[in-house]
């Protein structure tokens, strides 16, 4: 593909499958910048808190609103990325949040079988035209917990979701049944690889108890039309100024950490999600 455009059998496979992988989105130097950012990034490391997977093992992530100038922002808003968002959306795209996902070696937890929309529908999201990217930013395979897929299940609509630890986890009697008929597919990725998937995908993750790290960012996008109709602990439309896809290498070079400038940091107790779930259940 060209730099933020999908050929069409892309965007068909988008549709038809719930996902598509981009082999070397961005460069070895563009990835390098991002990995030794985060790797070295005491403010990430600060923000950052865990999600019980509901075995004991814990998943670390840190998670933002708004971009920012730094480093994580000029990925967020690389036109590459945005442009290439916006043909899946077929919709102006706004930043909805990100999020780095900090599975270290021997004790990362896993991910729970769920669609993101099962998370985001409490947040008045009418409608799941939303579209997240997995930038690897360490290798990602089967022994250190890379992400699973069922192809084509975002054509289930929303699945009832429940607690599961501290996660949403989808409701499993249905995703047993969406195993007999729909492929599982291990999204193996190398460093800069991209994936870009629908909001109703089911998605999960083992635990790592490999000795190698697995770091992703997430960049995840909500269309314009979509608004939500209420406010939540993530954004409803903000415009979002995408910067030239050289940023990316000029404000890395410059430096390596972010420093949280104009970056909304998510703190786990505002991450309402789970909770509001929770209450549903014990209502219904």
């Amino acid at each position: 593909m060209k730099k933020g455009q999908f050929s069409p059998k892309q965007v068909a496979a988008y549709h038809r499958d719930g996902f598509i992988i981009v082999r070397k989105f961005f460069d070895r130097e563009e990835v390098g910048l991002l990995s030794r950012a985060a790797h070295d990034d005491r403010v990430l490391d600060q923000k950052s808190f865990s999600r019980d997977d509901g075995t004991g093992a814990k998943v670390r992530l840190s998670l933002w609103n708004h971009p920012g100038d730094g480093i994580y922002g000029m990925f967020a808003r690389s036109r590459k990325l945005v442009d290439a968002v916006e043909q899946l959306l077929d919709d102006e795209a706004y930043h909805y949040h990100s999020k780095m996902i900090m599975k270290d070696a021997k004790v990362g937890g896993a991910w729970a079988w769920h669609q993101d929309y099962g998370y985001w529908y409490q947040n008045g999201v009418l409608t799941p035209n939303l579209c997240s990217v997995s930038i690897a930013v360490d290798a990602a395979t089967q022994e250190n917990g890379c992400m699973q897929v069922l192809k084509g299940t975002h054509h289930l609509g929303r699945v009832d979701h429940v607690l599961s630890g501290d996660q949403a986890g989808a409701d499993m009697e249905r995703v047993r049944e969406a195993m007999k008929r729909y492929e599982l597919v291990y999204c193996v990725m190398k460093p800069g690889d991209a994936l870009f998937f629908h909001a109703n995908l089911l998605h999960a993750s083992a635990r790592n108890d490999s000795d190698k790290p697995r770091w992703s960012m997430i960049c995840c996008y909500n269309a314009r039309s979509n608004d939500p109709y209420k406010e939540a602990h993530h954004p409803r439309y903000t415009p979002l100024k995408k910067v030239s896809d050289a940023m990316i290498k000029k404000v890395g070079a410059r430096r390596f950490a972010d420093d949280g400038s104009n970056m909304a940091w998510l703190e786990a107790k505002k991450d309402v999600s789970a909770r509001v779930l929770k209450k549903n259940l014990v209502a219904s």
